[in-house]
């Protein structure tokens, strides 16, 4: 059966999250009921990351195996077309032929976040629902200086959630990267993998940096006491973006 790749970007607002849950709207679900408007299949989607209730995406990355060899350009356009009747805040951006060895989650070699804090008085008003509001000022540079003590090989239990399935608490954080954009404050996180809730444990735990409540010690201390008592709060969902998956090929878009 022909196998396709799709790149997906979404709203995160109205969904459980990417992966179908008995009786909530998830993205995965809405993927697959456009496709089987488009084309009569009930299929199963794979996607690279099971991104949580009010996470958003650029570049999310799933796989379907379809019955016929459609031209991939109809996929996207059709998907696109059947998404938008249902109202659902989801868009195909790509859809392109992939190997039948291809697998969205196991053949990904890099994953990369962004998250947005919007650091100032004033609540958000276009970006309600797409940023953490920290009213606050925050200490960017402190935040990026903290954040280094996390970067590397690592048991991130501390940042891990006692929900998560991951049989290792062990990941190796390839980047985290704090820098300022006027009002807003950007978190840019990539790896290989992570842990359930670890980007936005990782960046509840460098507001208390930015407030100054905490130094790059505290970070460090938290990291080693591989206990999840010891970190910050978790910082909230709408803030988060799956930016993109790597594959080790030229398809998907590099992070901003």
């Amino acid at each position: 059966m022909p196998r396709f790749r799709l790149t997906i970007e979404y709203d995160g607002t109205g969904f459980c999250g990417w992966q179908r849950q008995a009786g909530q709207p998830s993205v995965q679900q809405a993927l697959e009921e456009a496709i089987e408007r488009f084309c009569g299949e009930t299929v199963r989607l794979r996607g690279a990351g099971r991104t949580d209730t009010g996470v958003h995406a650029l570049g999310q990355v799933a796989h379907v195996d379809l019955a016929r060899d459609w031209p991939a350009d109809t996929v996207r356009d059709a998907l696109n077309a059947h998404l938008s009747m249902a109202g659902a805040a989801v868009s195909v951006l790509a859809a392109a032929p992939a190997a039948g060895d291809f697998d969205a989650r196991f053949s990904a070699t890099a994953r990369h976040y962004l998250y947005r804090i919007l650091n100032r008085r004033a609540p958000a008003a276009l970006a309600r629902g797409r940023v953490w509001h920290v009213a606050r000022p925050l200490d960017a540079a402190a935040m990026q200086a903290a954040g280094q003590a996390l970067v590397g090989l690592h048991d991130f239990t501390t940042f891990r959630s006692v929900q998560c399935q991951a049989r290792s608490p062990l990941k190796t954080l390839d980047r985290l990267e704090v820098t300022r954009a006027g009002d807003e404050i950007l978190v840019r996180a990539s790896a290989r993998s992570f842990l359930h809730n670890q980007v936005r444990s990782m960046v509840g735990t460098l507001k208390r940096v930015g407030e100054g409540a905490w130094s790059r010690a505290d970070v460090a201390a938290a990291l080693a006491a591989r206990d999840r008592a010891s970190c910050g709060p978790v910082a909230p969902p709408q803030g988060l973006y799956l930016v993109a998956v790597d594959y080790g090929d030229a398809v998907t878009p590099a992070p901003a």
